[in-house]
């Protein structure tokens, strides 16, 4: 699935891609919708959505029931919004706006001109692709995000459209939890495989 750099963090196996990718698509997954869509055994499964819910990607509540029964637990994307809050999530933000507040003290030239919330946004953004194997260069006055040489080139053409989308989900996820006006809007298309640009954009309140 890579091509030549590590593909760490929640990409890191298509199985863990295809799980991300339900639960973003309709919130409250429960095991056996994930077992039966993926092929997957349920401790494999339980293993991968441990492992998201540790990185702050996914977040688990237990069913509220009307009737007898026990409870079942469901899973949805951490999506930065209500109840889809990852409280892991918000910690990492903070963390990453505190080591960004060190650098920039440290090399006071690598402020961003987008204002305080947006550079916070930003320092979240870049740990989350940094951990995820990709080299990210971001362009404040484009608002995008240079993370070629993709390390998801070598992988199947047909697959691309789903990682592209589970990917902006998830940086999506990040900058909605770390709060601020940047909204990650879509991977710009390319004919290199190995070509992957992100673009952001200013919410319209943020304009206002």
């Amino acid at each position: 699935m890579a091509n030549g750099a590590p593909v760490c963090g929640p990409i890191s196996t298509f199985s863990r891609v295809r799980i991300l990718h339900l639960v973003q698509s309709r919130a409250e997954r429960t095991i056996g919708e994930l077992c039966e869509a993926t092929g997957l055994h349920p401790n494999t499964v339980r293993e991968h959505l441990q492992r998201l819910i540790e990185g702050g990607y996914v977040i688990q509540a237990t069913e509220h029931r009307t009737t007898r029964g026990r409870p079942r637990t469901l899973y949805s994307a951490a999506t930065g919004t209500g109840d889809a809050s990852s409280p892991i999530a918000r910690d990492k933000a903070k963390a990453a706006a505190q080591r960004g507040d060190l650098l920039r003290r440290m090399l006071p030239g690598t402020a961003s001109a987008l204002g305080r919330d947006a550079t916070y946004q930003l320092d979240a953004l870049i740990e989350h692709l940094e951990e995820s194997g990709f080299e990210p260069v971001v362009d404040d006055e484009q608002l995008t995000v240079d993370l070629s040489p993709c390390p998801h080139a070598a992988g199947r053409a047909e697959d691309r459209p789903m990682l592209c989308s589970v990917h902006i989900g998830l940086m999506q996820g990040v900058l909605t939890e770390a709060g601020g006006p940047l909204a990650a809007e879509a991977v710009r298309t390319s004919d290199l495989p190995e070509d992957c640009t992100v673009q952001l954009r200013l919410t319209e309140m943020t304009a206002a």
